[in-house]
């Protein structure tokens, strides 16, 4: 019997996905989830075939420089890849590939719980219970904003946005989208296309990101993009906390520019800009767009796909390097 590829795994992953691990590779996890140093990856990594990583084990160059030299494959457990170094990969010699296509519903289910949220003010309603101090039902007390009759914008319209779309349509909302290319016609959902994003943002009762980190999309919502929103908008972040500009977005909130915002993910997290915690209009979650047990565990399935396809001698199905 051939022996097992040797898989270094530098997190912790669900139960169901290191099961499978276990069973199909000669498998070294990092059971307690202890951050590595890349030394540390250095060492583990003697004799191994592949790593299994994630965005909480990041790869720079040095790290990926350091690694031994039987590993052949990096696998992420992401979409994402820019917690990894590709261009030292590449140098390297090193097959990267991600978990594409699984991630969709829970984190367009996630970002309608920021808009609801962030709408409805929520992190209030539920501050004045938990302290205490709610005195009862009046007519003013909390008001929020409704969804029917007004605008919602989405700065990107891959499969994240188009399942937004398909959520966010029920609640009456009209749907615009700013994309690098205009989708066909059967993929927009019946949203809107403007090639021009300054042009949509006047527009945006409700603002939704879900554009990819590049050096273009970096600190996207700025100072200036704000000032074109209307007064009172709702902004909401699930793609990646540099495409907004921290210290412009809580200057908005602090000043009432924005009613409000629902933010899953930050610049430098998990590291978040202390602004943030200082304002009861910013309703804010740890990075929990793909959160659910039957995502994680088909994000890890995904990684082992990929894995498995190498060790076979196939092509990974979702290579990226």
């Amino acid at each position: 019997m051939p022996a097992k590829p040797k898989l270094l795994a530098l997190n912790r992953f669900p139960d169901a996905v290191e099961a499978r691990m276990a069973r199909d590779y000669d498998a070294r996890s990092n059971a307690d989830d202890r951050k590595l140093s890349a030394d540390e990856v250095a060492k583990l990594s003697a004799g191994m075939d592949g790593v299994l990583t994630s965005p909480a084990s990041p790869l720079a160059a040095d790290s990926i420089a350091k690694l031994a030299p039987s590993v052949r494959i990096v696998a992420t457990f992401s979409v994402g890849t820019d917690h990894l170094d590709l261009p030292a990969a590449r140098k390297r010699g090193l097959i990267v590939t991600n978990t594409p296509d699984v991630l969709t519903d829970a984190t367009a289910d996630l970002a309608m719980l920021l808009l609801l949220a962030a709408a409805r003010r929520a992190y209030e309603g539920q501050a004045l219970l938990r302290a205490g101090r709610w005195t009862g039902w009046v007519p003013t007390q909390l008001m929020g904003q409704g969804f029917a009759g007004k605008r919602l914008g989405l700065v990107g319209m891959g499969r994240i946005g188009r399942a937004q779309v398909r959520r966010a349509r029920p609640f009456g909302l009209d749907i615009h989208y700013h994309n690098r290319l205009r989708l066909p016609p059967d993929q927009e959902e019946g949203a809107i296309f403007h090639a021009d994003l300054e042009e949509m943002l006047p527009l945006c009762h409700f603002l939704s990101l879900h554009c990819p980190l590049t050096p273009e999309t970096r600190k996207l919502l700025n100072a200036a993009r704000i000032a074109k929103l209307p007064d009172g908008a709702v902004v909401v972040n699930t793609a990646r906390g540099p495409v907004v500009d921290d210290d412009a977005l809580i200057s908005a909130l602090a000043s009432g520019k924005l009613a409000a915002a629902g933010l899953d993910v930050f610049d430098g997290e998990p590291k978040v800009h202390p602004g943030y915690r200082t304002l009861d209009n910013a309703y804010l979650l740890p990075h929990l767009g793909s959160a659910t047990v039957e995502t994680r565990n088909a994000m890890g399935f995904r990684a082992l796909d990929n894995l498995d396809a190498y060790f076979a001698g196939r092509e990974p199905p979702d290579r990226v390097v």
